[in-house]
């Protein structure tokens, strides 16, 4: 599956190697719980685990995230705040939902949160969202990292789901989580708008996808967007951030398909992160 060819180790990156750690989303292994994210993400030699935050009581535990953070020794990089639809009831308002994530982040020594833009009916959020991102980050010292969203389309037409917009870029946010699958929709091009970021491109979910309208999370070389080239980008423009692999795996026939998928995700990401070492 996917077009990953090349002779590398699919498993931890190379001795001495240097550069940007390359994470597993826990959104890659749903439905299943978070215990399975940490599981698959050592025993294919990931970096660490990005924990996406959602009904599952364990996601929403700093104890428990850091006790399989301590089990697997997989350190926990990232913390995905609720602010998705489906997660519209885990840890109540929308301030709350934010604030509650940069507190767990720091406790289990996360450095980024990622939320996404508000949705316009989230009044009293929607219109202070900057400023209050900025509080937060300061007030928790972690990077609250806004993550580029795409538009929803009624009968052909643009709904204006965010306030004030799915595309963070020409926002004032400090702090972006650029997202391929979500670009793809957008029918935007993932490598000019990192150049466009510059610093403040802060974290990156690896995956692709196409522009048929569906959110799909595909493996990188399955959709249209210049997954290569961009992780090559951020090698050569000092990236510091992390790469978190946020794949659908919910088609595969069993734990061994998922795996394999997964793994040759990684192997992608340390390709061409110039992390591979040649067999």
């Amino acid at each position: 599956m996917g077009r990953m060819s090349g002779a590398v180790n699919e498993g931890t990156a190379p001795e001495g190697a240097q550069g940007v750690r390359v994470a597993l989303s826990s959104a890659s292994v749903y439905p299943l719980a978070v215990h399975e994210a940490f599981a698959v993400s050592r025993s294919l030699g990931y970096d660490g685990v990005e924990v996406m935050v959602t009904n599952n009581h364990v996601s929403q535990n700093p104890d428990k995230l850091s006790a399989l953070s301590r089990q697997y020794d997989q350190p926990i990089v990232a913390i995905h705040a609720p602010t998705l639809l489906l997660t519209q009831q885990v840890w109540g308002k929308a301030w709350t939902k934010v604030e509650m994530s940069a507190a767990m982040a720091a406790e289990v020594g996360a450095g980024t949160v990622v939320v996404h833009p508000p949705f316009r009916w989230q009044s009293g959020y929607a219109e202070n969202f900057a400023e209050g991102v900025q509080r937060i980050t300061a007030e928790y010292g972690v990077t609250v990292a806004v993550e580029n969203m795409y538009p929803w389309r009624v009968r052909g037409r643009e709904a204006k789901a965010y306030l004030p917009h799915w595309n963070p870029v020409p926002q004032s946010y400090e702090a972006i989580t650029w997202d391929f699958s979500h670009a793809a929709i957008a029918g935007m091009d993932s490598l000019e708008e990192m150049r466009t970021l510059g610093d403040r491109l802060s974290h990156v979910h690896l995956t692709d996808g196409t522009t048929n309208g569906r959110d799909e999370h595909l493996l990188p070389g399955q959709g249209t967007q210049r997954c290569a080239e961009s992780l090559e980008f951020l090698v050569n423009s000092g990236f510091t951030g992390v790469v978190a692999v946020e794949v659908s795996t919910r088609k595969a026939k069993g734990a061994d398909e998922r795996d394999k998928w997964l793994g040759e995700t990684l192997a992608f990401a340390r390709r061409h992160l110039g992390q591979a070492k040649e067999t």
